[in-house]
């Protein structure tokens, strides 16, 4: 990690006012992968150490025995085991109940909007900062701006809504407004861009 002045930080992200900042933290080997493509890349290994993988398999109960795990069943029959891990992401908490277990886990509304392109922003040079509360990252041409909302509102607190794989919620933009109006002073250029998505 290297400590950089405020001009020094403008020179890798022009982009930013630094009027107000202090310092900066630059991590040049920090990097971003797509979550999916990491997902796979453990599946492809799983499954080349002999692991078998069942995808869009229901899960219908946990079968607990002396308050041991004893094995899965599915909409396509019983997988026997003496452990089991639960990594569901925000469907961990349904998937403990199961078993008789309390995870506390609640989803929070997030919301992000994805600018249009913007002059400076390329393929090749993609800003990424963070700066709580708000975070700015390049995507294509644009930035992605977001955050975490200093306000958040839990959303599914009764379980997910049977279906909601690959699925946004609607925009909030009363919610989503305090991350903005952080990242204006920022970034100002996005005080006359436009956003493609939310």
């Amino acid at each position: 990690m290297h400590l950089l002045s405020p001009k020094e930080a403008q020179a890798l992200f022009p982009l930013m006012t630094v009027d107000d900042v202090v310092g900066a933290a630059f991590l040049p080997t920090d990097g971003q992968a797509s979550p999916s493509d990491i997902v796979q890349a453990l599946a492809r290994g799983a499954r080349n150490a002999g692991v078998t993988i069942c995808e869009d398999t229901r899960v219908t109960a946990i079968r607990v025995e002396d308050g041991r795990v004893r094995g899965v069943e599915t909409a396509e029959g019983v997988i026997q085991c003496d452990k089991l891990v639960i990594a569901c992401g925000q469907w961990s908490r349904e998937m403990g109940r199961l078993a008789g277990v309390n995870i506390p886990l609640v989803s929070v509304q997030h919301h992000y909007a994805i600018t249009e392109p913007i002059e400076g922003v390329t393929q090749t040079r993609r800003p990424f900062a963070i700066g709580p509360p708000h975070l700015l990252q390049g995507r294509g041409r644009g930035l992605i701006v977001g955050g975490y909302e200093p306000n958040p509102v839990a959303w599914a607190e009764n379980g997910i809504p049977e279906g909601f794989h690959y699925t946004l919620l609607d925009p909030d933009w009363d919610h989503f407004a305090p991350v903005m109006e952080l990242a204006l002073p920022r970034v100002p250029a996005l005080q006359h861009t436009g956003s493609s998505s939310s």
